[in-house]
C-alpha cells in the first residue's frame, strides 16, 4: 500500500496515537508514583500495562511479568491485573478503530468504483445506435 492511501486511511494518525499512548503507558509508573501510588502498585501497573498492550495485539510491547514478585507482593499483583486490564482494552480500541477505518476505506473506494462502472454504462447506453465513426479521425489527428 503507497504512503499517500496510508495517510488517506487514517494509518499515519492511528499509529501516531498508539505511538503515544505506548510512551504515555512508559511513562504512567512515575506519573502514579507522583499521585501517590505506592512503588510496588506502579512497577506492577507498568508490567500489566506492556502485557495488556502485547494481548491487545500491539507489535511494540513485549509481556512482562515479575512471577515472583507477583505471588509474593498484593500491590504489585493488583498493580499488574489493573494495567493488563486497562491497557488491553484500550489497545484492542486501537485496534477496532484501525479495521473500521481500513473497512470504511474499502466501501469508499467501491463507491467511487460503481459510480464509475454506472457512468460508463450510462454514456454507452446513451450512444447506443449513433453512428461514431466520424469521431475515430479526431483521435488520429
Amino acid at each position: 500500500m503507497e504512503e499517500k492511501q496510508l495517510i488517506k486511511l487514517g494509518i499515519v494518525p492511528l499509529l501516531v496515537a498508539t505511538t503515544f499512548l505506548l510512551s504515555a503507558c512508559a511513562s504512567q509508573r512515575d506519573i502514579m508514583i507522583d499521585q501517590g501510588y505506592p512503588v510496588a502498585y506502579a512497577d506492577g501497573y507498568d508490567d500489566g500495562c506492556h502485557s495488556g498492550n502485547k494481548a491487545g495485539g500491539s507489535l511494540f510491547d513485549q509481556f512482562k511479568k515479575d512471577v515472583a514478585k507477583f505471588d509474593a507482593d498484593k500491590q504489585y499483583a493488583q498493580g499488574w491485573s489493573d494495567g493488563f486490564k486497562q491497557c488491553e482494552s484500550e489497545q484492542e480500541a486501537i485496534q477496532r478503530q484501525v479495521r473500521l477505518s481500513l473497512e470504511q476505506h474499502k466501501l469508499d473506494e467501491q463507491k467511487k468504483h460503481n459510480a464509475w462502472e454506472e457512468k460508463k454504462a450510462m454514456e454507452r447506453e446513451a450512444l447506443k445506435g449513433v453512428d461514431t465513426s466520424g469521431l475515430k479521425s479526431l483521435s488520429q489527428s
